[in-house]
């Protein structure tokens, strides 16, 4: 087994710890899964709508989205996805892809084979439990996307996501507002937030000049969180991180 300095299976384990109870053995099981690693160029696709995986992908380095395209050809980007997350995990149950994962920077992704994880689940129910939790908090951030994008001004909507994504990579328990790397284009933030580039510009420049968010080109600091979680209506419960919940509230 690889140390845990050089597992990239020590991300999927941090990332199921966020949802469920994972114990030692569960650790050790997690650790000795049987992986390949693959690079894969910004830009290039890791999953296509209609692809029949028989492996599961884990981000272990770089950022992706999933996206779907209308019938007119037009982008909606559905999700963000960081390193730690399994981007077609449902296909354990769904043979078939319905969306596009695609890399935004230089991913590294650690594939494991279905076969491999049936088995796990299998013999340790603990794992298969975590699994359904990670699935089930998806599905929850879907609709907090579809809310966002829906019923939230630009302004809020812009804000929100900036929340969101500082929340996800703010695992290790540093205080909110810590610089992250954002790398993502204006089209691509238009895409997410259901806005045109230029829209997003303004919008971007408008929470700095008000001194809501600090952001060069690919970063983003956020020099007062409570007034960003303010001007958004972030509420965290629906990432259903509780024991992040607890560092960052003590």
């Amino acid at each position: 087994m690889n140390s845990d300095h050089t597992n990239p299976l020590v991300s999927l384990v941090d990332k199921l710890a966020l949802h469920a109870p994972i114990s030692l053995e569960d650790r050790i099981a997690l650790l000795e899964l049987p992986f390949s690693l693959r690079t894969f160029e910004a830009g290039s696709f890791l999953l296509r709508v209609g692809d029949r995986p028989d492996r599961c992908g884990l981000l272990a380095s770089g950022f992706a989205h999933r996206h779907k395209f209308n019938a007119k050809g037009q982008r909606q980007i559905v999700s963000m996805l960081i390193v730690g997350e399994i981007y077609n995990l449902q296909q354990l149950h769904l043979p078939t892809a319905d969306s596009n994962v695609q890399a935004i920077t230089r991913c590294e992704i650690a594939t494991i084979s279905h076969e491999a994880l049936r088995e796990l689940t299998t013999q340790r129910p603990s794992v298969e439990h975590a699994f359904f939790i990670t699935m089930i908090v998806e599905l929850s951030m879907s609709r907090e996307w579809m809310l966002n994008v829906g019923r939230r001004d630009a302004r809020a909507r812009t804000a929100h996501f900036l929340c969101e994504i500082a929340f996800r990579l703010d695992r290790q328990g540093l205080p909110p507002g810590q610089p992250y790397k954002l790398p993502m284009t204006q089209e691509q933030l238009g895409d997410a937030l259901g806005l045109t580039s230029v829209h997003v510009n303004r919008t971007i420049r408008s929470l700095v000049d008000d001194g809501l968010i600090d952001h060069t080109k690919h970063n983003v600091a956020i020099p007062d969180w409570d007034l960003l979680v303010e001007e958004a209506g972030f509420q965290r419960e629906y990432l259903h991180m509780e024991s992040v919940c607890e560092v960052i509230s003590a």
